[in-house]
């Protein structure tokens, strides 16, 4: 498309949709804990746990589906994402990841993988989530929402 009402596709930074769902995963974390406090220290409501470990539940597995995507478009290592992956267990720790990588330059303003052609399998189709961005995004929500019935058929964590 060319002319003055020509627009062109922009997509979301590696930094910024990494920011995004790392800060999302905390959000849930306080919804999850306010929760627990409401079911456990005042005994008032189980809905907060109901409600937020859901919620936790979905964000969780988004944020680590949004790290493996952006450990293989930004070629972390493997320490690197399991560190990543990992930040995703105490509570608020995404924050703290988010930033850190930030400061260490491991999240780009860029995808690598848009332009460059994919070195692994599992680049191959990471590049093509990165080179599709809505059909990319769909792709994500089916994959959340399949690895999160996945792990309701499994059960609740047990603790």
């Amino acid at each position: 498309m060319s002319g003055a009402g020509a627009t062109t596709p922009t997509t979301v930074s590696p930094l910024r949709l990494f920011r995004v769902v790392a800060v999302a995963e905390a959000i849930t974390w306080a919804l999850l804990l306010t929760g627990m406090f409401l079911k456990y220290a005042t005994e008032t409501t189980e809905l907060g746990v109901s409600i937020g470990g859901m919620l936790h539940g979905v964000v969780f597995v988004a944020y680590c589906v949004t790290t493996v995507v952006v450990a293989l478009d930004q070629r972390w290592t493997p320490g690197r994402t399991l560190l990543g992956l990992a930040a995703a267990v105490p509570p608020f720790f995404t924050i703290w990841f988010d930033r850190a990588a930030e400061r260490r330059g491991w999240l780009g303003t860029a995808w690598r993988l848009r332009h460059d052609e994919p070195a692994t399998t599992l680049e191959r189709p990471t590049a093509w989530v990165v080179r599709n961005p809505a059909r990319g995004l769909l792709a994500g929500i089916l994959a959340v929402v399949a690895l999160t019935g996945v792990a309701l058929l499994v059960g609740p964590p047990v603790g």
